[in-house]
This record gives C-alpha cells, sequence and structure tokens, in this order.
C-alpha cells in the first residue's frame, strides 16, 4: 500500500505565544509517525482565522488541489477555521477533489465512512449558521431603521452643493439648468461624474423628503438683486 503523503497545516494568532508552531508540528509530527504517513509539506499562518484568506491556508489547499498530498493535518480543529460554514466548505473541497482532512483533537478523519458522515452532518449545520447569521442581520437593521438610524452608504455630497440646488429650486431654475450651473462651477457630484437634470432632480427629491431648507447664509447670497431679505425667526 502507498504511503500517505501528508500536508501539514498550523496557526497561530498574532496574539499567541511564538512556540505554539513548534508545539502544533510536534503533535502531527508524532501521529503521522504513528500512522506511517510522509510528511511532504508544510505550511503556517500567523493570523486569526476570521477568514480563510490567508496565504498559508491558501498555499496548502493548492498543493492538495494539485495532488502534492493525499490528507491535511492539523493539530486543532480551530487552527483551520473557527467557522463552522468555512469547516465544512474545505470539507466538501476535499471530498470533491480527493483528499482527506484530520483534525487530531477532535478525532476527524474524512477518509473514513464516519468522517463522510461528519461531511454531510457538518454542511446541514453550516447552512443552518449561514441562515442565523443572515436572520440576525436583518433583525439588527430592522432594529435600527426603527430608531430612526440611516443606513446605507453615507451621502458624500457636501452640504453647501445642497443648499445651493435647494435654494435654485426655489426660484424655480430648471433641473437642467440647475446641472448647466454646476458644470461650469467645477462642482463635483457625489461620485465624482458629472451633472445631468436626473442627477439634480434625486439630489433635490431627497432634500425634500428630509424637510430640509437652504441655510440663511445661502439665501442671502443667492436672492435675487434688489429684493428685500428677511431672515426666519
Amino acid at each position: 500500500m502507498a504511503t500517505m503523503r501528508a500536508a501539514t497545516y498550523t496557526r497561530v494568532s498574532t496574539a499567541e505565544q511564538p512556540n505554539g508552531i513548534a508545539v502544533q508540528r510536534e503533535a502531527i509530527t508524532a501521529e503521522a509517525a504513528r500512522r506511517g504517513w510522509s510528511i511532504t509539506a508544510q505550511f503556517q499562518d500567523r493570523a486569526t482565522a476570521a477568514s480563510m484568506a490567508r496565504p498559508g491556508i491558501t498555499a496548502a489547499l493548492e498543493a492538495l488541489r494539485r495532488g502534492e498530498a493525499d490528507v491535511l493535518v492539523v493539530a486543532k480543529l480551530d487552527r483551520l477555521s473557527r467557522s463552522l460554514n468555512d469547516f465544512a466548505q474545505v470539507m466538501a473541497r476535499a471530498q470533491r477533489e480527493g483528499w482527506s482532512v484530520v483534525a487530531l483533537d477532535v478525532d476527524v478523519d474524512t477518509s473514513t465512512p464516519a468522517g463522510e458522515a461528519l461531511i454531510s452532518i457538518l454542511s446541514v449545520f453550516a447552512q443552518f449558521e449561514r441562515r442565523l447569521i443572515s436572520q440576525r442581520t436583518r433583525d439588527a437593521l430592522a432594529l435600527r431603521r426603527a430608531q430612526g438610524v440611516r443606513l446605507g452608504r453615507p451621502p458624500m455630497l457636501a452640504e453647501e452643493v445642497v443648499d445651493r440646488i435647494a435654494a435654485e429650486r426655489g426660484r424655480h431654475v430648471p433641473f437642467r439648468r440647475i446641472a448647466a450651473g454646476l458644470e461650469r462651477d467645477g462642482v463635483p457630484t457625489a461620485q465624482g461624474g458629472r451633472w445631468h437634470a436626473s442627477t439634480v432632480r434625486k439630489v433635490a427629491a431627497r432634500r425634500e423628503r428630509a424637510h430640509l431648507r437652504p441655510s440663511a447664509a445661502l439665501r442671502e447670497v443667492t436672492r435675487p438683486r434688489g429684493s428685500t431679505f428677511f431672515p426666519s425667526p
């Protein structure tokens, strides 16, 4: 029977003791020797498990995909990921690509029938985890809306520009002429693009919905010549 080729993966977060990598490798090496495996590649990360976007695990998964090893070995399951969803995805990938995952602390070995059953169970719970996260997010957003918190990307258009548009609309200046004036004066839009009548219309509509009024200073600047200005009480 061919010797099982093992790729090892170890990880410590930046806050953990520097000898954590050595301790994990020692446990993996002892288990590999006991099972008669050959360690052909070693990968490591010094990062948190918040994301699978880590250079070490990325390289390990790519080596396994290329067939350079038969099994991915970790000393502890949480060294691979703390997310059930991430772990389920790794195991599904292993099954699809024809390699195995072994986690020494929980006796996970996907090369066995019990390991294959575990894949199915974890996939169900991973889906459950995703739906819980989604539901919690929706509930949190609904609560913030109920509290009057404005959600989404914050407005980037300068308040002075909004005041200018509102003042000109108050004098019944057409949207197209307002846009032309903003373009002529080199005033940027929120996205840095060109002003169009439709763009001005959207800004004016948002301003009207918010029940805002032009500032007193802007009304003074923009009032027609010869008119009398009476500040609001």
